[in-house]
C-alpha cells in the first residue's frame, strides 16, 4: 500500500509530516506498510538515521506500530485518524453498537438554575452536593472516598492519567478481549499495550503476573460487565490479583466500572485492598444517557493532584449545567427506579439470548453487563451470515491482541421474543460457516 503514496521529506520531521498526512487523508490505511528504513533513505537520498528518526516519532505518537520482522505498519486507529464504527446497513437490526435501550433511559431536562454570566469554576471545579453524591453512591461497594474528581467520561479520565503517568513507549496492561476504543486510546498515546487474558472472573491473575514481570507501568481493567466479554470479578479473583498488585505498589490500577448501576452483578472493588496507586472510574452513560459526558473518579491523593493539576490547565473544569443535570438524575426517585427496572430488563434479555444460544449447543462468554461474547472460528462469515438474516453484529478482530476470534452481541434493546429467532438464525450460519470455511 505504502507504494501509492509517494512519501518525501528530507529531514525526519519532513518525513513524518508526509506520512502523517498520508494517513490524515486516508491514503496510508490502517494496516499499511511503510517501506523499510534502508529503502525508503535510498529513495529520499537521506541517511537510515534520518528515516529511522521519522519512524520513532511516528510510534511515539501512535501513528504506526512497529511488528518485528513484520516491519512498520500504520496502526489499527492512528492517532490522527480515530477508527469510527462502521455505518449499519439500511434495514439491519444493529445488535454492534453496545449502547442502551432508549427506552430505559430517562428524560434529560437542563437544570433551571443556569451558570450565571460569563465565570471561571477553576477554585471550585466540583458541585459540593455533586460530590457528596457520589460518595454516597461508591462507599457502600466498598471504595475509598476521601479524594474524589470529575471528568468528561472514563476515556477522557483514563487518558489524562496515562498521558500524566506515563510516556509514549511504556507499556500498559489491557485486556484481552477488551474495550475498543480504550485499546485505540493507548495506542494513539503511543504507549504499548501487553495483552492480560481474560475469563468470566475478568482478568486472569497468572496472565496480569506476567505482564507486570514484563514491566508495565499501568493495569486498566474492569471489575464487571467486561467489555465484550461480560466478565466479573469473584471475591476470590479480587484477592488474587490485589495480591499479585500489592508486589507492584509504584503501578497506577484504573478500574474502570464502566456500567456500574446496570452491570447486573456485585462490584468487588480492587481499591479495598489498601493499593498505593489506584483510581475506580464510574459513568453514568449506560443508564442515565450516552450524551452525559461525565465520569467520576475515586483515588489516591497523588493520582487526584496529578489528574486535577493537568486538567486546571486544559478544560479547567466540567460544565456545572452538566453536573446539575447528572446531579438531578441521580438524586430523583423515579429515575432510581428506572435505572433498577432496566438493571433486571439487561440482565434477563442477557440471560434469555445465552440460553437460546447455549441450548442450540452455542457457547457464550457473558455473565454480568450488556454484551454477549460468543467465540467463532471465522468471524467475517458469521458476521455476513447474520447480516444476511437481518443482523449486524460487531467482528472481534477490534476487540482483541492475542485472544482467540469471537464476535460480540450487544442484548441490551434485545426482546426476549427476538432472542430465540437471532439464536436460530446464529445456529444456522454457525453450520454454513463450518461446512463452508470449517467453521
Amino acid at each position: 500500500m505504502a507504494t501509492q503514496y509517494g512519501i518525501s521529506g528530507t529531514t525526519a520531521k519532513g518525513i513524518a509530516s508526509s506520512v502523517e498526512r498520508g494517513v490524515a487523508e486516508g491514503v496510508l490505511g490502517p494496516g499499511a506498510a511503510l517501506p523499510p528504513v534502508r529503502r525508503l533513505a535510498d529513495e529520499l537520498r537521506v541517511s537510515p538515521g534520518t528515516v529511522a528518526t521519522a519512524y520513532k516519532e511516528l510510534r511515539r505518537r501512535g501513528i504506526v506500530v512497529t511488528r518485528g520482522r513484520g516491519g512498520t505498519v500504520v496502526a489499527a486507529a492512528p492517532a490522527v485518524a480515530a477508527r469510527r464504527p462502521p455505518l449499519v446497513p439500511e434495514g439491519l437490526r444493529d445488535l454492534a453498537g453496545g449502547h442502551p435501550d432508549p427506552e430505559l433511559l430517562p428524560h434529560l431536562v437542563p437544570p433551571s438554575r443556569l451558570s450565571p454570566g460569563a465565570r471561571s469554576h477553576r477554585a471550585t471545579p466540583r458541585l459540593a452536593r455533586l460530590e457528596e453524591a457520589v460518595r454516597e453512591w461508591l462507599e457502600p461497594d466498598g471504595v475509598p472516598v476521601d479524594h474524589v474528581t470529575f471528568a468528561h467520561g472514563a476515556l477522557d479520565l483514563i487518558g489524562r492519567l496515562l498521558s500524566v503517568e506515563l510516556s509514549p513507549g511504556d507499556a500498559v496492561a489491557m485486556e484481552d478481549p477488551g474495550y475498543h476504543h480504550l485499546l485505540d486510546l493507548v495506542t494513539a498515546l503511543g504507549l504499548r499495550m501487553v495483552p492480560v487474558a481474560v475469563d468470566d472472573e475478568g482478568m486472569r491473575p497468572d496472565a496480569l503476573r506476567a505482564a507486570l514481570r514484563a514491566g508495565v507501568r499501568a493495569v486498566v481493567c474492569s471489575p464487571r460487565a467486561q467489555n465484550p466479554y461480560g466478565g466479573c470479578f469473584s471475591v476470590k479473583r479480587r484477592d488474587a490479583l490485589v495480591e499479585v498488585l500489592e508486589a507492584e505498589p509504584d503501578v497506577l490500577v484504573v478500574e474502570n466500572d464502566h456500567a456500574s448501576a446496570v452491570a447486573g452483578a456485585p462490584l468487588r472493588t480492587l481499591t479495598a485492598g489498601g493499593l498505593a496507586r489506584w483510581v475506580h472510574v464510574r459513568t453514568v452513560s449506560k443508564f442515565l444517557g450516552t450524551d452525559l459526558r461525565w465520569a467520576a473518579g475515586a483515588c489516591d491523593p497523588t493520582t487526584l493532584a496529578r489528574h486535577d493539576g493537568r486538567m486546571l490547565l486544559t478544560s479547567g473544569w466540567v460544565s456545572h449545567l452538566l453536573q446539575e443535570t447528572v446531579y438531578g438524575l441521580v438524586t430523583d426517585q423515579e429515575t432510581r427506579e428506572l435505572v433498577a427496572r432496566a438493571r433486571e430488563t439487561y440482565g434477563a434479555r442477557r440471560s434469555a439470548f445465552v440460553e437460546e444460544l447455549s441450548g442450540r449447543g452455542i457457547g457464550t462468554h457473558g455473565v454480568s453487563g450488556m454484551n454477549v461474547w460468543v467465540p467463532v472460528r471465522d468471524e467475517s462469515a458469521v458476521v455476513n451470515g447474520l447480516r444476511s438474516h437481518g443482523w449486524w453484529v460487531a467482528a472481534g478482530a477490534r476487540f482483541r491482541l492475542e485472544s482467540g476470534p469471537g464476535v460480540r452481541i450487544s442484548v441490551a434493546a434485545l426482546e426476549q421474543a427476538d432472542a430465540a429467532r437471532l439464536a436460530s438464525d446464529f445456529a444456522i450460519v454457525l453450520g454454513e460457516s463450518e461446512a463452508t470455511y470449517g467453521g
